[in-house]
């Protein structure tokens, strides 16, 4: 497959991020996304870090730039045809690469006539990529595609405000503020907007739960966790501009959509994603603390997103964390008796809810039941929950599993985690690898015409706060949560509205 036409492919199968119909971009976006000269871009060039793997890998529009410098090489264009040829299965030629030894293109051969697979190719894969990051990233450097690349990074850089987004219908409330729609006028995609009022965050105390919050989603890249793409200030709030899930929530899913629950094949789908979700947190080293229906959220397609990162944190490697955080109900037995942890609260979170999908009721508590906080507690730490007919014997099997008590035996809490979760015989029909590259149909296609949540009205209005005052004492917190565009969603939003300029044009 010629290489245009990949990225063609994988720009309209994967990113999923705009309308058929561009008239919800400015009349100006061209003039918005205009490049400035190159001479205006030599601050960057300077202070920009040099890093082979963030910018010609994992940023998108570096990936694309440095790809087609290799292209214009001939000795370079077989190592990204290689790279392109692992991605799409497509037949490989590894004898003519550079410093491949015969050792491992022999074993490579050998184990790919026992068990096909793309994972086979890792050595190889590394290999070229060490290749690459020496003297062709040093030449790329030097050469008018990075000259672009840095233009783009300028354009990036360029401040956020209200003006960049226009703005919609309120969809809902977090903690801190309301959440309503907006639109970029430069591109026309849509996003969801968190609102966080300044003043409410100060009376709360809320500063390092929402700097966290912020952090934690520019480190993740998932498609299984909710994006964010910007950060802004107005006069009174600080925003979160995030991936738009307009699909509802399972909560509302399970209970306003018949009968409680979902039959056991879509709730193993959404379990299937969510474990990739946790997968990819966990590979940062973040365990998200706050798994519960209303934060797993449904895009226009039927895939679910993990979103509300504001409980989560990052464990930094060898150590564990303490800390009595989340939903009453939801909360794993030893965050309740507050030990010590890693991952393990997140696996017990899955539980709950591959049960709550099922049965229609959390474990431990009867949908609208009232009873208090202590009895809940209590009764996630003593009782063994019951099953119904609704469940097979894989769906109990896997419930109990991840609901024991004791997270030493709790499945994903030893050995390889999320991979031993995975090997469960309930997701025995899942095929993980094409789940991933966002593959595979999901169970429920939401309905566009169709408003899965709350009407405006019926949404709580907040309160106005009073005897807050807002100083420059504030301006250091404000400073660190605003910074503008996160590279990788933002480069992903502009590539394709750019995609002949970058195919077509590298003349400065």
């Amino acid at each position: 497959m010629c290489f245009k036409n990949f990225v063609l492919c994988i720009l309209l199968l994967n990113l999923n991020v705009f309308y058929s119909s561009p008239c919800g971009r400015s009349k100006k976006w061209k003039e918005m996304l205009k490049l400035p000269p190159v001479s205006h871009c030599e601050g960057i060039r300077c202070s920009i870090e040099r890093d082979y793997n963030q910018l010609c890998d994992k940023q998108p529009i570096g990936r694309l730039l440095f790809r087609q410098f290799c292209d214009s090489r001939p000795d370079l264009k077989r190592c990204i045809e290689f790279l392109d040829a692992v991605v799409s299965c497509e037949k490989l030629e590894i004898a003519h690469l550079p410093e491949i030894p015969q050792e491992t293109v022999n074993e490579c051969k050998a184990r790919l006539e026992k068990n096909p697979s793309k994972d086979l190719f890792m050595d190889c894969t590394r290999i070229v990529h060490e290749y690459l990051s020496r003297r062709p990233f040093e030449a790329y450097q030097e050469s008018v595609y990075f000259s672009r690349f840095l233009q783009w990074k300028w354009l990036e850089k360029q401040p956020v405000t209200k003006h960049t987004f226009r703005h919609y219908r309120v969809l809902g409330k977090g903690g801190f503020g309301e959440v309503c729609a907006c639109q970029v006028r430069a591109t026309g995609k849509m996003y969801a907007c968190k609102k966080l009022e300044k003043k409410r965050i100060k009376k709360r105390k809320g500063e390092s739960m929402a700097l966290n919050e912020k952090r934690i989603l520019e480190k993740v890249n998932s498609r299984f966790v909710v994006s964010l793409s910007y950060t802004y200030e107005t006069k009174d709030a600080l925003c979160l501009v995030l991936t738009i899930m307009n699909g509802g929530d399972l909560k509302f899913h399970i209970y306003n959509m018949g009968n409680p629950g979902f039959d056991e094949e879509r709730a193993i789908f959404y379990a299937a994603e969510l474990c990739c979700g946790l997968e990819d947190l966990q590979k940062e080293r973040i365990v998200y603390r706050d798994l519960k229906p209303e934060n797993i959220l449904l895009d226009d397609c039927g895939h679910i997103r993990i979103s509300d990162l504001g409980l989560a944190v990052q464990i930094p490697e060898g150590e564990t964390v303490r800390g009595r955080v989340g939903t009453v109900g939801y909360m794993a037995p030893e965050v309740l008796k507050n030990e010590k942890y890693t991952f393990s609260p997140d696996w017990w979170g899955l539980g709950c809810l591959i049960y709550e999908m099922i049965e229609g009721q959390s474990p431990f508590r009867k949908h609208k039941e009232r009873v208090k906080r202590d009895e809940i507690d209590r009764r996630v730490k003593e009782d063994q929950e019951t099953y119904s007919d609704k469940f097979s014997e894989e769906a109990k099997s896997i419930c109990r599993m991840l609901l024991a008590k004791n997270p030493g035996e709790r499945l994903g809490c030893s050995g390889d985690g999320a991979v031993t979760v995975k090997q469960h015989p309930i997701f025995k029909n899942i095929n993980f690898k094409r789940l991933e590259a966002n593959m595979l149909e999901p169970p429920f296609l939401p309905d566009p015409r169709a408003v899965y949540c709350k009407d405006v009205l019926d949404i709580e209005q907040f309160s106005t706060v009073k005897g807050v005052n807002l100083d420059t004492t504030d301006d250091d917190f404000y400073s660190k949560f605003v910074t503008g565009c996160v590279s990788i969603p933002w480069q992903n939003e502009v590539l394709y509205v750019s995609l002949k300029t970058l195919f077509f044009s590298t003349t400065i």
